[in-house]
């Protein structure tokens, strides 16, 4: 027979792990006596565990959902931020998603009903992408009713903070607020979005959660619409790269580097590498615009030969001839005989996430 803590965890494990358990089956599992599985589950209810006897021929146990959260768990911010966690965890693709949504299971059934509601209405779809700026506060409380209002389907309306830009517009009169119909929550880079269809633009968008202030109350319920392509994360990743919504690059070139494929395929985890020898390799790489494939191709500082398409070429020997310019002090605009000066996308042009 097993000590007596040691029994209690393999009981408090056991009751975890289904709903319902016979008061026989539980002692036949633990080598103990019907007398001592009642005794260790009054161990268990004296140290916070809300366990019922249910009713049967039998008799029998089942975890309930308590007032309070047993000792030496948390509090309920820190279990709802727990929930929130384990619920990326659960979609990273690291290898635990299967531990952390048993997990997430087993924290949610000792939850308290107000705090079960709470996260079963804030589903979070995370998104890998290496953070690469200090993550923007998000107010706990925007989560939850954004949150709430994708569990609900009901439209959301909020005043919404672009990048640099003020609230109001230049005549002091405030700007209506947004209206959408939110569809998921989700985490890119560090940072917190809302993808939502917006009702006046009628298009697809994704909103900065730390730029959302929600207005109360929400608005009528609504059928969900079908998401391009149907999955989010591609979805997303797609919006950032500038593509609406497909997961492809607007702008795509190959190139043959001066380098050995290990190396390249390190620092190009967007991009299709073929050994060509051993320095020497192909590359499939994408980018939101011509002059930043360039750029990206260069940073590799090696020689390389552009196979296509023509965009590529002229883009490289655009910022060629401004970088000798800027490295001999030339002028900005070139002289007679130069490439053209590169067209920088204007802000219409960009994808929606870089406006």
């Amino acid at each position: 027979m097993q000590k007596t803590s040691a029994r209690l965890l393999t009981l408090l494990s056991l009751l975890q792990a289904r709903r319902d358990w016979p008061g026989a089956l539980l002692a036949e599992r633990l080598d103990i006596s019907p007398r001592t599985v009642r005794r260790d589950v009054d161990r268990l209810r004296e140290l916070g565990y809300p366990i019922v006897a249910t009713k049967g021929p039998d008799g029998g146990y089942r975890l309930d959902a308590g007032t309070e959260l047993p000792p030496l768990l948390f509090d309920d911010e820190q279990a709802v931020a727990l929930a929130v966690a384990l619920q990326i965890a659960a979609t990273t693709g690291a290898g635990i998603e299967e531990a952390a949504a048993r997990a997430l299971t087993t924290v949610r059934q000792v939850m308290p009903a107000r705090l079960r509601r709470r996260i079963d209405t804030l589903r979070v779809t995370a998104v890998e992408q290496p953070a690469t700026r200090p993550d923007p506060p998000v107010d706990s409380g925007v989560l939850m009713t954004l949150g709430a209002a994708v569990h609900a389907r009901e439209v959301l309306r909020f005043d919404y903070r672009p990048a640099s830009t003020p609230r109001a517009d230049d005549n002091g009169v405030q700007t209506p607020p947004r209206r959408a119909e939110p569809h998921h929550l989700v985490t890119w880079g560090g940072r917190w979005y809302l993808v939502a269809w917006d009702l006046d633009r009628e298009d697809w968008r994704t909103f900065r959660a730390d730029r959302i202030t929600p207005r109360t109350p929400t608005g009528p319920r609504f059928t969900a619409r079908e998401l391009p392509g149907g999955e989010v994360a591609a979805f997303v990743a797609g919006r950032f790269r500038g593509s609406d919504g497909s997961d492809g690059w607007p702008c795509r070139g190959e190139v043959i580097l001066d380098l050995p494929a290990a190396v390249v395929s390190r620092y190009a985890p967007d991009g299709v590498v073929e050994e060509l020898g051993p320095d020497r390799c192909r590359l499939l790489l994408g980018s939101w615009s011509w002059p930043g494939l360039a750029s990206a191709i260069g940073r590799f500082d090696a020689d390389f030969e552009v196979v296509g398409p023509a965009e590529l070429k002229d883009a490289c020997a655009q910022l060629a001839r401004r970088y000798a310019d800027a490295a001999t002090d030339g002028p900005l605009g070139g002289e007679v005989g130069a490439a053209p000066d590169l067209v920088l996308p204007r802000p219409a042009d960009l994808p929606p996430s870089r406006r």
